[in-house]
């Protein structure tokens, strides 16, 4: 489902260049959960932002589906981001003045449809988030706003979700919350990329790699 094919991406500084990233090799299935840990520097973030189509590497193919997402120019690759890929980030990236609902749907770019206002109502009720409808994000705790985000990526059932560092923020009973609804979509058949340096995902990942230095150990 996914190729890299010898990705390299080194960024510019001021005394000098800085490799993140070292002819990466990586081939991941489709309906596979992938564990990529390292410590921070190793270029995980780096890694998930060129499968996302966010950062083009310096060079190498990064191929979804079959087609390498940086033959596309940025308005295709917007598009391609939106319909194949859900993001959760350590951050949660919510809208402070949008309330629960309307984070959603602001997301998936559905705005008030009705057919949209139906899916987001079913995933904020199977996350728990009913009372939370319509507070904003700063009205809710950090868990909260993380199942927020992760309704926000599951909602137009992407093909696969990369996650970065998602239970960063968390406290041990909200990580865990955070990882079975990654594994429930994991379960329907969904692939998951998830970047850490913890190991609350190891016992539902199918195949973990270490990352250390920009390249796979």
């Amino acid at each position: 489902m996914i190729q890299l094919l010898q990705i390299n991406k080194t960024f510019n500084g001021l005394s000098k260049p800085t490799e993140a990233l070292r002819n990466i090799d990586l081939n991941i299935s489709k309906g596979e959960f992938l564990v990529i840990r390292g410590p921070s520097g190793s270029g995980k973030t780096t890694l998930l932002m060129c499968i996302g189509g966010m950062l083009r590497p310096s060079s190498g193919l990064v191929r979804i589906q079959g087609q390498d997402i940086y033959s596309l120019n940025s308005n295709e690759r917007s598009r391609f981001r939106a319909s194949s890929i859900g993001f959760v980030f350590q951050s949660f990236y919510l809208v402070q003045y949008l309330n629960v609902l309307d984070n959603i749907l602001l997301s998936a770019g559905m705005g008030n449809v009705g057919n949209g206002q139906r899916k987001a109502r079913d995933l904020i009720d199977h996350l728990g988030l009913t009372d939370r409808l319509l507070h904003k994000p700063s009205e809710l705790s950090a868990g909260e706003c993380q199942r927020v985000a992760l309704a926000r990526a599951l909602i137009h059932r992407p093909d696969f979700i990369l996650a970065d560092e998602p239970t960063g923020n968390l406290d041990p009973e909200n990580s865990a919350e955070v990882i079975n609804i990654l594994n429930d979509y994991h379960k329907d058949g969904g692939t998951i990329i998830l970047v850490t340096h913890g190991k609350n995902a190891d016992p539902y990942a199918d195949r973990m790699i270490a990352l250390e230095k920009g390249k796979i150990m």
